[in-house]
């Protein structure tokens, strides 16, 4: 079986802390459904629920998905600006 690498790949993310609605509707650019534990994001593969405490990736193509935040914290990591 061959193996795979993941590309270094920079992303846009934002993380849904229950309050942070406008920052996330100015950030997704479209409308969504909001309460204090979800929020409904329009994705390529449908409406996807994004939970509290979920992050909320911009993809390399401008698609928006939620991510768990342990799944995150394992794949991502903050990139210094230069």
């Amino acid at each position: 079986m061959t193996k795979y690498k993941k590309k270094p790949v920079v992303i846009e993310a934002i993380r849904f802390i229950g309050s942070n609605y406008e920052e996330i509707r100015e950030f997704i650019g479209e409308n969504t459904l909001c309460s204090d534990l979800s929020i409904v994001i329009p994705t390529l593969e449908g409406d996807m629920v994004a939970q509290k405490g979920d992050y909320i990736i911009k993809g390399v193509q401008g698609e928006f998905y939620p991510c768990k935040p342990d799944i995150f914290t394992e794949t991502y990591e903050v990139v210094s600006e230069a």
